[in-house]
């Protein structure tokens, strides 16, 4: 049996690519690592989903004709819409700075244009300025403490471990067992733990449809008129959010740091026998993993691969990254989950290796919900081909682990793109009246990957000026004018077209470690005999504790009756202990560099308000250009120095004060406001269709009129319905 060296983390994290940030940051953090619901709850949610999914089909079909009588008797009015169209090109973390150079430049020749023909502002982000919140924001209309989405993570108040703060997977306790059998008696609940309605459930109200892909915290899908595919949050065949398998005869006792699993191939030279390990099989009792075997043999003459796997052969060259492949794993009669992976041969010398991308979910039997109606992600999957629809689908841990290359995950990225485009433009080829939202994340990730090469003296920059990819983030900003080309040459004159970015971007040279000052400065104590290198906080001495850092910029306090073992009094302490760190720590200097480390730290219960401001961390910290907090805070590790050079191809971000990193806003239409924010987003949709806001929307219509560039027509005053399928 092959040797597993897989990521050290408790069970119910699972984490992946954001793990390492904040779990990173993304992230995305990135991983970003986020936290995900375990192995086993794949495959529970397989069972009877093809049933299922065919059946409702089927019934929607069946029962239209009384849904549309239905309508007709019940639904809401409108007022007089000024669109008949509304379209959302989202460019997650597009920089302001970035976009106007190069449109001074002649570079970005459509958005431009684009702003010529309507406006361009520079958008207000939220606090903190990452990707979950931002979007989150985005889509309600409100700040996050009446959205509930503050971080990649959240923490688990008894435990101080971290978990997703997006959705909650509930466990399966109740089994009846028939000797080396368990059958399960019920499923797990899986639960979106984002607060306040998106605009397109509003829409929905009034019969109004949405198309939403791929929009970030939408897993579970949204059940509303219209069509979704679920976006970041989405685990992977394992229940992580992105681990990817690496199978190698180099022998290593370390363990990737960052959502790998290394294989050890015992056997050869040139022929090995493995399996490729899936989710765990919960239907046997011991639950063990279940297995596809793969076969391995090596023509090293030839320079090529033979692979055996799951009953199909692939003929491999090393560098070469394969299409999607299926893989079927078979837990009982009759039950089984499906998912898709991909294969690059890495090295085929002395040594070989294999890398597999983390194993997403099968869209065309997708074993959790991904999208709504549930058979929508198969009807896209029909009409676009097999695509990715992990949340976080490129690869940066494996990049950052260095068991893939920069070429490899440019090809990841520009390949997800280009499945992005080709559901964008099917959904926006079918759509006659609605609305259509759909984010587009490369230039998030390969800024996050490639600013070493981007910034001149980058620690993280070896060899920058002889990087055959350094030009790989101004490239993705021209490939981003061109999509938005090809979006304006099918504008028709009653649409309403906004392209934009949740926040901006920036370099990251140097990770702060605020574990490691609250433990220097005594707000964080250690276990006797701990040295605080052990990760997620379990050197951690509760009692002794008065506040801790967890997700990428939240500082929380150890507070009475609220955490598990709090210590600190609610009401005065509380508060005076939030202004003494305030002060402590904005302004904080970074002496190596003679820097700025961290420009300002808020109070949540200064920037935000809501029924879900007791959720969020007590502290926001603003980190200043060129810092974040460190991969070694992000993991809950409270050892090592304060400021420390950051060296990993993960070398630019976004979770800085959000002052910082705004946005970029384009609208074919001038709005009426001269400063937007993300929040004014989801109100301004609602008025274009001749709806108002619920009260307790923060955000306010860009346009306090209709534009006198928009001249509906008299279909768009008629309204009429667009179905997806």
């Amino acid at each position: 049996m092959p040797s597993v060296s897989s990521v050290e983390a408790p069970r119910s994290l699972r984490t992946g690519p954001l793990l390492a940030a904040a779990l990173v940051a993304l992230a995305a953090a990135p991983a970003e690592a986020y936290v995900g619901p375990g192995a086993g709850i794949a495959l529970l949610s397989s069972v009877g989903v093809v049933l299922v999914t065919l059946l409702l089909a089927i019934a929607s079909i069946l029962a239209w004709p009384f849904r549309a009588l239905w309508r007709l008797l019940t639904g809401k009015k409108t007022a007089r819409p000024w669109a008949r169209r509304f379209i959302s090109v989202g460019l997650d973390g597009q920089d302001p700075l970035l976009t106007e150079r190069l449109m001074a430049e002649g570079k970005l020749p459509n958005l431009k244009r684009l702003a010529e023909q309507g406006c361009y502002h520079r958008i207000r982000t939220t606090y903190p300025s990452m990707t979950p919140v931002a979007w989150s924001s985005y889509s309600t209309g409100v700040n996050p403490g009446k959205h509930n989405i503050f971080d990649f993570l959240d923490r688990d108040r008894k435990t101080y471990l971290p978990v997703l703060s997006s959705a909650e997977i509930g466990s399966v306790d109740r089994f009846l067992r028939l000797g080396k059998w368990k059958i399960p008696l019920r499923r797990p609940e899986i639960r979106l733990l984002r607060k306040s309605r998106p605009f397109w459930s509003i829409l929905g109200d009034y019969r109004i449809w949405s198309t939403v892909l791929r929009m970030p915290i939408t897993f579970p899908p949204d059940r509303f008129y219209g069509a979704e595919l679920s976006a970041m949050s989405v685990p992977d065949l394992l229940g992580s959010q992105g681990t990817f398998l690496f199978f190698t005869t180099r022998r290593s006792d370390s363990k990737f740091k960052e959502g790998g699993q290394r294989v050890v191939l015992e056997g050869g030279p040139d022929r090995f026998s493995t399996v490729v390990r899936g989710p765990e099989n919960i239907f046997r009792a011991g639950d063990p993993p279940l297995e596809i075997p793969m076969e391995i043999e090596l023509d090293r003459a030839a320079g090529r691969v033979r692979i055996r796997l799951d009953g199909d052969e692939h003929l491999l060259a090393p560098r070469q990254l394969t299409g999607w492949v299926k893989l079927t794993f078979r837990a009982a009669p009759t039950v089984k989950v499906q998912g898709i992976t991909r294969l690059m041969v890495t090295e085929l010398d002395e040594h070989f290796s294999l890398y597999l991308s983390p194993i997403n979910l099968d869209p065309e039997s997708p074993a959790m919900p991904i999208s709504h109606p549930s058979y929508y992600s198969t009807y896209m999957a029909k009409k676009v081909g097999t695509y990715s629809t992990l949340g976080l689908a490129e690869d940066t841990w494996a990049l950052n682990e260095k068991v893939t290359d920069d070429a490899t995950f440019l090809r990841q990225s520009y390949d997800i793109d280009t499945e992005r485009q080709e559901m964008f433009f099917a959904a926006l080829d079918k759509l006659d009246r609605g609305s259509l939202v759909c984010v587009f994340d490369g230039t998030d990730r390969i800024q996050h990957m490639f600013w070493r090469y981007h910034e001149e003296g980058h620690p993280a920059g070896a060899g920058r000026e002889q990087a055959a990819h350094r030009h790989a983030v101004e490239e993705v900003y021209l490939h981003n004018d061109r999509l938005v080309g090809k979006v304006m040459s099918k504008l028709r004159r009653d649409d309403v077209l906004i392209v934009l970015s949740d926040h901006g971007f920036t370099s990251f040279r140097r990770g702060v470690n605020l574990n490691g000052w609250l433990l220097a400065h005594g707000y964080l104590a250690l276990k006797p005999g701990c040295d605080g290198s052990t990760e997620w906080l379990r050197d951690v001495d509760w009692s002794r504790t008065r506040a801790y850092a967890q997700g990428l910029t939240g500082i929380f306090l150890n507070v009475e009756g609220r955490e598990g073992e709090g210590i600190v009094k609610p009401g005065a302490e509380a508060r005076a202990l939030r202004k003494e760190l305030i002060q402590k720590l904005s302004g904080l200097r970074d002496d190596e560099r003679g820097e700025v480390g961290i420009n300002q730290v808020y109070a949540a219960e200064d920037v935000y308000d809501g029924p879900y401001l007791v959720n969020a961390p007590d502290l926001i910290v603003g980190y200043n250009h060129g810092y974040r907090v460190s991969w070694d805070c992000a993991t809950g590790v409270a050892s090592g120095p304060l400021f420390q050079d950051n060296l990993k191809a993960w070398s630019g971000d976004h979770c800085v004060d959000p002052n910082l990193v705004p946005g970029v806003f384009f609208c074919n239409h001038a709005i009426d406001k001269r400063d937007p924010a993300l929040i004014d987003v989801a109100p301004t949709v609602l008025r274009l269709f001749g709806v108002d806001a619920p009260p307790h929307m923060d955000g306010k219509p860009l346009f306090e009129k209709p534009p006198a560039t928009l001249a509906p027509s008299k279909a768009s005053r008629e309204g009429g319905e667009t179905r997806a399928a």
